[in-house]
């Protein structure tokens, strides 16, 4: 009997948790396992115990047909009406991210206020977890943005933005499991939990965190579902789809820009060797002309001192001597004297 192909690499593979769906599936399963791994991911963001978790729906009221539609990965409320949608993401579609997410936290808060004669209304808090840098963002592991004035002064601490950059946390691997924190932790686990390489590695890690004991449980028996991996494979095809012809326009806009400075540069070299062989010219020029000035006063002078000796009694060959010069040409110049 042949066995059943599988998309699964490995028997003990796991499924990719950085793959939005994958994520999304982890925490919102309303099980105890999934709750209490939800309660641990967003407590080690907000540093915080977090208590009387509930699974919301997790699209906002589209209040217009203007409205954008867009869908929270997962979306919770806790503690008395706190409300926190977390999502994964893993690439910055159009450098958009930070706009999308203040109107993610925008309608969190609308869809958060309460009628009534009183301003009440609770926190709401947009968590990305992103496995990519933000351009406009400080490389940090996690940041939090809230509405300040240009001194610093924040308004209510209503309106919550907070992003955890996975590419920074990736780094930590190896750190000792007791010196991280528990957000280090959660983002090393949804790091590496399926890179089988850093299998002891990531068991140390949900050994020593509850919340992340119960991910792993989840997500290994999702990995047992062929369905998850035809999933994950179609995400895989879709983000290469994506990325491979970002990747060979940048390549081709590479070469083409090679190009174009080369002619550039060659025509700006040819200028600049043109006017440094013209000041390299004059140069030259300057220097001769000064040679032969100099020679040219020097044999005026030597035909001088040549007349002056002999008209006072010197013979040619104490002249020769004197001037170092042969007797032939000291007989020349005399000669050329009575001629003249």
């Amino acid at each position: 009997m042949k066995n059943k192909q599988t998309l699964r690499p490995s028997p003990t593979a796991l499924l990719n948790p950085r793959i939005d769906a994958i994520f999304k599936a982890i925490f919102t399963q309303e099980t105890e396992d999934s709750n209490m791994a939800l309660e641990s991911l967003i407590s080690s963001v907000l540093g915080r115990k977090i208590d009387s978790l509930k699974i919301t729906s997790n699209e906002p009221p589209v209040t217009t047909t203007k409205d954008k539609k867009m869908s929270f990965d997962v979306s919770v409320t806790f503690e008395g009406g706190e409300r926190a949608s977390i999502e994964m993401q893993g690439r910055n579609v159009d450098n958009s991210f930070e706009t999308r997410s203040e109107i993610q936290v925008a309608r969190l808060l609308n869809n958060n206020a309460k009628s009534g004669k009183k301003w009440k209304v609770k926190k709401v808090y947009q968590i990305s977890v992103l496995n990519f840098h933000l351009p406009k963002d400080d490389i940090c592991e996690m940041s939090w943005y809230t509405m300040k004035n240009q001194k610093g002064h924040e308004l209510s601490q209503r309106l919550n933005v907070i992003y955890i950059d996975l590419l920074v946390i990736k780094k930590l691997l190896g750190t000792p499991v007791e010196k991280l924190t528990p957000l280090q932790k959660w983002g090393l686990y949804l790091s590496y939990a399926d890179d089988e390489r850093q299998k002891d590695y990531i068991s140390q890690i949900t050994q020593s965190e509850k919340g992340i004991m119960k991910a792993k449980k989840i997500i290994g028996h999702m990995s047992k579902a062929e369905s998850n991996w035809h999933l994950q494979n179609s995400r895989d095809i879709g983000i290469r789809d994506y990325y491979t012809p970002l990747y060979n326009a940048k390549k081709k806009g590479r070469a083409e820009g090679r190009a174009e400075g080369r002619k550039i540069g060659l025509k700006e070299g040819r200028e600049e060797g043109l006017a440094e062989g013209r000041a390299e010219g004059r140069a030259e020029g300057r220097v001769e002309g000064l040679a032969e000035g100099l020679a040219e006063g020097a044999q005026q002078k030597a035909i001088e001192v040549v007349h002056s000796l002999y008209e006072n009694g010197a013979s040619i060959e104490l002249i020769a001597k004197s001037l170092k010069m042969t007797e032939e040409q000291v007989k020349e110049i005399v000669s050329s004297a009575k001629s003249n």
